[in-house]
């Protein structure tokens, strides 16, 4: 006899292991499926109150003594670029994004390759074959694309892939999944300028928030996820609205 699947999902906890942003800490994460036909409509949910999705898992953080993690959402729709950032955009204003179906292509695997050879060398992700890859773009049940920017094209001739980013659309915003970039196009910022693309179509789709992912306090490579504003943070109290951070000299651009 066959059965309806549950409509609460079941969620799950992981055993302890090094928190990958501050040292001497470990992590546990809370997750749960994304599959069949309730997957968007749970996404949607389950953003919204701090988690994040890789393939077909949300996860959150469920870390004993340590809330660190916080959720950050970009107010789209009220967003104000700063004097840096409108720089950022001007320097990169010959390259073309394009959105594309989420499949996967060798051109994406081999920049995806050298981004981490070049940046994380040490992070859980450096193993990832071609495969991996695939399955990280491929294997979801919610809505996503990919969004490719590329310089020097032509009308008949694509140009040269530079940046990659991995997007769910959602009832309430984007949420940028994962980003990678030309490690040789350093000076153009281009995680910046992904976030600032996704802050205006984000804004042209009618759509109040960009997702950022988990913003880490005392972690230098979430530091960069405090510049845009106004943005709100996922408290005890629910979202906080923040308005201004105070920037440190040794924070990165890019």
């Amino acid at each position: 006899m066959s059965r309806e699947p549950r409509d609460a999902p079941q969620f799950y906890l992981t055993a302890p292991s090094p928190c990958p942003y501050l040292p001497q800490r470990d992590e546990r994460k809370v997750f749960t499926h994304l599959i069949g036909k309730r997957a968007a409509a749970l996404n949607d949910t389950l953003t919204q109150s701090g988690f994040r999705r890789s393939q077909t898992i949300a996860y959150r953080p469920a870390c004993e003594n340590c809330r660190a993690c916080v959720s950050v959402r970009v107010k789209a729709d009220e967003f104000v670029i700063s004097r840096n950032m409108r720089r950022v955009a001007e320097h990169n204003a010959d390259l073309c994004g394009t959105v594309v179906r989420a499949e996967p292509t060798s051109e994406q695997y081999s920049l995806f390759r050298g981004y981490l050879d070049a940046r994380h060398t040490d992070g859980g992700m450096a193993d990832m074959t071609v495969l991996d890859y695939s399955m990280m773009v491929e294997d979801s049940h919610v809505e996503t694309r990919l969004l490719e920017y590329r310089v020097g094209g032509t009308a008949t001739t694509p140009g040269r892939l530079v940046a990659v980013c991995l997007s769910d659309l959602l009832a309430d915003g984007l949420s940028m999944v994962y980003s990678f970039y030309d490690p040789r196009e350093q000076a153009r910022s281009l995680g910046t300028f992904m976030i600032l693309d996704h802050v205006r179509r984000a804004k042209r789709l009618g759509l109040p928030h960009l997702y950022l992912g988990y913003w880490v306090q005392g972690s230098k490579k979430m530091a960069y996820k405090a510049r845009f504003l106004p943005q709100e943070r996922l408290g005890m109290s629910g979202w906080e609205r923040i308005e201004s951070v105070p920037r440190r000299p040794d924070e990165p651009t890019g």
